[in-house]
Order: C-alpha cells, then sequence, then structure tokens
C-alpha cells in the first residue's frame, strides 16, 4: 500500500486541451468519443462442446466529437474540404492536465483524422445561450501516453 500522500489521485475531466497538428486548437467544452473496441471471433472447435474458443479480432474506433463556442470557422473550414474532395488528415491530440498534482498529462493521440461530421449552433431567439459547434472526427486509431 502506498504512503499517505503518495496515492495517485484521478484526474479531473474539467481541465484538458486539444491540440491539432501540435497547435493549440481553442477552448472546448466537451470532447466524448474517446473508445476503442476489440471485436470478438467466436469459433466451434469439432468434438469440443463445453466452451466456444474466444479469439480477439479487429479494433474499432468510435468517432472522436469536438465540442466549442463558435468562435472562428477553422473546424468548418477543414469539414468544407474534406466535402469538396481535399482530404486533409491531420494528427488531433486530447491531453487530460494534472490540476494542482504534480506529473505529467495524460495524453490521448489520434492518427490520420479528418471531419466526419459537422453540426452548427441551435438558434432560439428566446434564449442567450453561446452558440455551440461540434465537429465529429473519424480516425485510424490512438495511443494513449503518459
Amino acid at each position: 500500500m502506498p504512503a499517505t500522500g503518495a496515492r495517485p489521485d484521478p484526474l479531473a475531466a474539467f481541465r484538458f486541451r486539444v491540440r491539432i497538428e501540435g497547435r493549440e486548437a481553442g477552448g472546448f467544452s466537451e470532447v466524448s468519443g474517446i473508445q476503442a473496441e476489440v471485436e470478438v471471433l467466436e469459433v466451434r472447435a469439432g468434438g469440443e462442446n463445453t466452451f466456444v474458443h474466444k479469439l480477439p479480432g479487429p479494433t474499432k474506433h468510435g468517432n472522436l466529437t469536438l465540442r466549442r463556442g463558435l468562435a472562428t470557422l477553422e473546424l468548418w473550414d477543414w469539414f468544407a474540404d474534406i466535402v469538396a474532395g481535399r482530404v486533409s488528415r491531420r494528427t488531433v491530440s486530447v491531453e487530460l492536465l494534472p490540476g494542482g498534482q504534480p506529473g505529467k498529462p495524460v495524453r490521448w493521440v489520434f492518427e490520420s483524422a479528418f471531419p466526419a461530421r459537422w453540426t452548427g449552433p441551435e438558434l432560439k431567439a428566446e434564449q442567450s445561450t453561446i452558440a455551440v459547434e461540434a465537429v465529429e472526427l473519424a480516425y485510424h486509431g490512438f495511443v494513449m501516453e503518459e
């Protein structure tokens, strides 16, 4: 058991930053879709009736969704390039920062990302909320680093 004060506490999910091609991409209010799943292949062996072999298959990744207040056209321009057939894949990283604690950030690096969906703000005259855009990024895979 670690000594008192030596135990690492879980990182807070509200302290993060997003980088696209190593450049800070502005203030995002939400990042979701950091996930990977290994497909399980079931193989029956002849004469073996007590179990089915389970083998790892291909890995599937969901889309990464980034949400932020609509301030610049940077994400829209990237999406518009994809729509026009000018495919520009980029490296996107999400860093979870150790707020007030010593240590390095935890970082997820998404390779070959491109916008697969862009969602604009909901416009309502009776509310005074921030206009929020969302972009879903498809990617080949990710690594987790510390």
